[in-house]
């Protein structure tokens, strides 16, 4: 029997076979991927068309440089470096005694000069009264002596006419004793008759003395009177400067009140100086570069310290000038800070008048063979209009780099 060589077992046919996918399902997966790139496209163009942002933005605010408003030694530091402090609290202060020595000063000053005006305004109205009554006098003076000088002239006038009377009877007198002198020698008449003529003669000669001494005493009456006369006008004259002498007056009194409004203001800037001895944050803020120190003596508008400000915030967005197109003040703007991750609103508010690089300490020359076009960009302010909701705690600082989005259309 002849050896039989084994058989290799073959294996057995495979009845399935690799079915390739339906023609439909290729179709809906393209349409699918279509689908997705068209989204993709239409929300690229979306966003070129109707967005424009940057990266190269930061958060800016107030850098308050507190100085002192006047010269003095600090005698208290209130806060310390990087200290938040809120607006109104003290953050320094001066040594207060040079400045209220010159607040009592100027409330002493201030007394005197109302007492001054209160006397000049007394004295107004009793210089209206004693004006009045001073020319009323004088001119009732005057008057009298007109009339003094018209009697006196009278009596002179009196005295005269007895003068002359009288040197016509010492005439007539003296007269008869001479022709009694020859008739009493010739014994014509008795010597009694002649004495009775001597006595005559006397009292005639005695009547024109006396007569000749009252035209003098008249005349002298007259001079007397003329010169108080005189007098009277001049006192009339002082007197009808009355009104005058009443507006001098009331410009003294207008003067002490000027003089009391004069001390009240160094009264008012005394005490401002005093109170500038307590420096204090105008605003809230954190304090930044201390340098004060204290027994330090400080000069007015000397440097003590910087306050950033955490109230008011804005960013600064530089734009390409190609993104400026269709910006404009009032479009809304969605603001994200990488500091914190979260994204804030705000508004356009204002676009730079010129680029960065024009207003560069060294702005570039372009007046040259080797010009080269770059694209420039020009700052452009964004406030933020939700801040107060959205950083109640103060996070944000300025400095801080954000990535701004404008809707332009």
């Amino acid at each position: 029997m002849a050896d039989s060589k084994p058989t290799a077992v073959q294996p057995a046919p495979d009845d399935t076979t690799e079915l390739a996918p339906p023609q439909s399902r290729r179709k809906g997966i393209i349409l699918v991927v279509i689908a997705v790139l068209a989204l993709v496209a239409a929300g690229l163009w979306w966003r070129s068309t109707f967005y424009e942002d940057t990266d190269d933005a930061q958060i800016n605010g107030h850098l308050l440089q507190i100085s002192s408003r006047i010269a003095g030694q600090v005698v208290k530091v209130d806060v310390e470096e990087n200290q938040v402090v809120k607006a109104g609290d003290t953050i320094a202060e001066l040594d207060p005694r040079d400045f209220q020595v010159a607040v009592d000063n100027a409330k002493a000053a201030l007394a005197s000069a109302e007492a001054n005006a209160a006397a000049a305004q007394v004295a107004v109205p009793i210089a209206t009264v004693n004006t009045g009554s001073t020319l009323t006098s004088a001119n009732a003076d005057v008057t009298g002596a007109h009339a003094a000088v018209s009697q006196a002239e009278q009596q002179l006038q009196a005295a005269q006419a007895r003068v002359a009377q009288a040197q016509a009877n010492d005439f007539k007198a003296q007269s008869d004793l001479t022709r009694y002198k020859t008739l009493v020698a010739k014994d014509v008449i008795s010597k009694q008759q002649y004495d009775a003529a001597v006595a005559a003669a006397d009292a005639a000669k005695a009547a024109l003395a006396d007569s000749q001494a009252s035209q003098q005493a008249a005349s002298d009456a007259v001079r007397v009177a003329r010169e108080r006369e005189r007098q009277s006008a001049a006192q009339l004259k002082y007197a009808q400067t009355g009104p005058q002498q009443v507006a001098a007056q009331n410009a003294r009194a207008r003067q002490a009140l000027a003089q009391v409004a004069q001390a009240k203001a160094q009264l008012e800037q005394a005490q401002l100086n005093l109170s500038y001895t307590r420096i204090t944050a105008p605003v809230a803020g954190i304090v930044t570069r201390k340098s004060v120190e204290i027994n330090q003596n400080v000069s007015v508008g000397q440097n003590l310290m910087t306050l950033v400000s955490l109230e008011d915030l804005w960013v600064i967005a530089n734009f390409k000038e190609t993104q400026l197109r269709h910006m404009s003040a009032g479009q809304s703007v969605e603001i994200h800070v990488d500091a914190t991750g979260k994204d804030y609103k705000g508004t356009v508010t204002q676009i730079g008048g010129a680029t960065g690089s024009v207003l560069s300490l060294f702005p570039p020359e372009n007046a040259t063979g080797n010009y080269v076009k770059v694209v420039q960009r020009l700052p452009v302010r964004i406030d933020f209009t939700d801040l107060k909701d959205e950083d109640s705690v103060h996070v944000l600082r300025p400095g801080l780099s954000v990535e701004p989005t404008v809707r332009v259309k």
